[in-house]
């Protein structure tokens, strides 16, 4: 009887249950999307997001010196959240960042031309992988204000991925100074400066860098890439990279993308004597060198890349952010749409218009935005005209004073374009290194192509062989019996110019620099590898020293003597190796003087053959057949490992990348740094 009351007073709460939880579930989905925590990856903390600021100053010398200081000054001051990371290798900036502590770093382990022009996407990569919330690329002489950080607060309330760009403005009067703290611009009578007379300095300025360097580009760190593909390798500040950077994000769609230029106030001071974006350690070649190789680089990106990008583009922002009314807008450029921006979830923007009386009182202050006569869309058609040879304007003397290190010496690669990618993995670790001094020699016009796109020091040989097989140029072919004399005879031209040279292959990985220790073999001694394969016995056998890395100084027993090697392996049918032992060591080793020398009679020249345990060759202790290839080189001290004995190119390449002994991304053409996150592309 009990059972039979209760029941309906049961089924009465349960129903009751049922209407609140469904209720409640309704309110909950009814409820506007600015009501809701932000993505859990998207939360402020006490002081706002953690914004990473990116660039590339030059030298901090003369006026740069007080531009580039009070631009980043301005940032700095804006807020404690902000880093500021600088992309150079010149002592001029690691001395001013000394001065700022932690929150200003100089980063010196990017990709870099032999200039000291950083690579743009290299500068790009190393961005997304520094921990912050919002990452920012910006001209090292952009001045920000304060309406910078409520920008960028706005945009990473968005729950979605973004990219931002804005442009700046160029400026030739303003008279206020920045504080020692960077927090608050003063007159000259050392009052606060206001925003009415920001604005009139900006209505004096209606000079927009618009399709410039001068492009600021910002984007919330989260998982998206910024754009599909492959950045090509755009030298920072000389091309066309911030516009292939916003066409390509728009185009794919990853995310979200807006033009953000008349809510972030930021401006550059003109200085005609000063030409932008001028990074790069001084040197000898003239300015005007400079620019036109890495112009005429920038400029064949397409042929290299072969993207219809490069032919004519037209890019437009999906949005313009602009602020009017005291808020924050986003306007649809195609429609004439305005949507507030605060927490607004971008996939329910579509219908939601503002009433007509609100839309119309701030589409007039967007008009009036309009009116700065400010055209955002860049046609890239001009910029792109006929493309001309690729024409290196230094000879190997010029390049050689600059390359070369204070004992004159450089080190000498030569290649051809089916060694392309072992070329860069060998220019990589030197780079590593900290080598700086090294040569390229192409013995073909694609591996010149290639080089002068990656930015490495390369001249042509007019001499070298023009039938270069791409895979069948190994050890015992007739191919590499002609390539190998091409080394001989350019050695042989940088001696007689007064130049030390270490030939090096691109096929021996280095571990350690091994100049140091070259540098103690004194005048009139030819360092050589030794070839032998046998543990014990002498090293300096027949026809065993390896002409792919020896150590010659320029001084005239070597010249004579190099003068007989090259006379020799011309009238000779084979490579240029054993034209090397026979004519210095004599034939069947007739010269040879103990166990790991050889003396040349009539130069007077003594050939060294090199300790095997500091320079093994590729058969020596079956070192790269080691499970651990570097910790087995390691502890036999090794400086370098050559990677020969090995017949092929295919199965050198497998062997190199497969030990790890391998230092670049051949999928993002970039040398592989401790950040880098490596995606190395099947080339076999």
């Amino acid at each position: 009887m009990k059972l039979k009351v209760l029941q309906p007073s049961l089924w009465s709460i349960w129903l009751s249950g049922f209407i609140l939880i469904g209720l409640s579930i309704y309110a909950t989905q009814n409820l506007p999307t600015f009501d809701k925590d932000p993505p859990k990856n998207n939360k402020f903390n006490d002081n706002g997001p953690r914004i990473a600021i990116f660039t590339a100053p030059g030298p901090f010398t003369g006026s740069l010196r007080s531009r580039q200081s009070l631009a980043i000054r301005s940032w700095l001051g804006l807020s404690p959240q902000i880093t500021v990371v600088l992309f150079s290798q010149d002592p001029s900036v690691v001395d001013f960042a000394a001065n700022f502590g932690s929150r200003l770093l100089v980063e010196p382990n990017i990709d870099f031309t032999f200039l000291g022009t950083p690579f743009f996407h290299s500068m790009v990569a190393r961005a997304q992988a520094f921990t912050s919330d919002i990452s920012v690329l910006i001209d090292p002489e952009t001045i920000l204000l304060s309406d910078f950080i409520s920008t960028v607060n706005y945009a990473y309330k968005i729950e979605h991925d973004w990219l931002l760009v804005a442009s700046s403005r160029n400026v030739s009067n303003f008279p206020f100074y920045l504080s020692d703290d960077g927090k608050y611009w003063l007159r000259k009578d050392g009052k606060r400066v206001t925003t009415r007379e920001f604005q009139e300095i900006f209505d004096q300025s209606l000079q927009w860098n618009l399709c410039e360097g001068r492009m600021l580009m910002a984007w919330n760190s989260r998982e998206l890439p910024l754009h599909n593909g492959v950045l090509p390798p755009f030298l920072y500040g000389k091309g066309i990279h911030n516009s292939w950077v916003i066409s390509e994000a728009s185009s794919c769609g990853f995310r979200f993308v807006f033009d953000a230029s008349w809510t972030i106030s930021s401006f550059s001071l003109n200085d005609p004597d000063h030409l932008s974006n001028q990074s790069g350690a001084g040197s000898p070649v003239s300015d005007a060198d400079k620019r036109s190789w890495e112009s005429i680089g920038n400029s064949h990106l397409g042929t290299l890349y072969g993207s219809s990008f490069f032919l004519e583009v037209d890019y437009s922002v999906q949005a313009k952010l602009s602020k009017c009314d005291g808020q924050h807008l986003f306007v649809n450029t195609t429609e004439g749409n305005v949507y507030p921006v605060i927490y607004e979830r971008l996939s329910s923007w579509k219908g939601k218009i503002l009433h007509p009386w609100r839309l119309k009182k701030l589409m007039a202050c967007v008009d009036h935005n309009k009116s700065l006569n400010r055209k955002l869309d860049c046609s890239l058609t001009d910029q792109l005209k006929p493309l001309t040879p690729l024409d290196f304007p230094f000879s190997l003397e010029s390049l050689l004073s600059v390359i070369a290190d204070k004992n004159k010496t450089i080190v000498l690669a030569v290649a051809g374009y089916s060694y392309r990618d072992m070329l860069m993995s060998w220019v990589c670790r030197l780079r590593r290194l900290r080598v700086t001094n090294f040569l390229v020699c192409a013995l073909d016009y694609e591996t010149y192509q290639f080089s002068i796109l990656q930015g490495l020091p390369v001249f042509s040989d007019p001499s070298a062989p023009s039938n270069i097989s791409f895979n069948d140029c190994h050890f015992g072919t007739k191919c590499f019996q002609r390539v190998t004399k091409v080394k001989s005879k350019i050695v042989l031209q940088i001696l007689k110019l007064g130049y030390n040279v270490l030939l090096s292959d691109v096929d021996v990985y280095w571990f350690r620099n091994p100049l140091p220790v070259l540098y103690t073999f004194g005048p009139s001694v030819l360092a050589a590898q030794s070839d032998e394969y046998k543990v014990t016995g002498p090293i300096n056998l027949p026809r065993r020293l390896n002409s792919g890395f020896y150590f010659a100084r320029s001084d005239s027993s070597t010249i004579a003597a190099m003068e007989k090697v090259v006379k020799h392996a011309a009238m000779s049918g084979l490579s240029e190796q054993p034209s090397f032992y026979d004519t210095l060591c004599g034939e069947g080793g007739s010269n040879r003087m103990g166990d790991n020398r050889c003396v040349e009679p009539e130069t007077n020249l003594t050939i060294h053959f090199l300790d095997r345990s500091l320079f093994p060759n590729g058969a020596y202790l079956g070192l790269w057949q080691k499970k651990n290839v570097r910790r087995a080189c390691g502890k036999k001290g090794c400086l370098v490992l050559h990677n020969n004995w090995i017949s092929g190119r295919l199965k050198k390449l497998e062997r190199q990348i497969l030990s790890g002994l391998w230092a670049y991304d051949i999928g993002t053409r970039m040398c592989m740094q401790r950040w880098h996150r490596t995606r190395l592309t099947s080339i076999f």
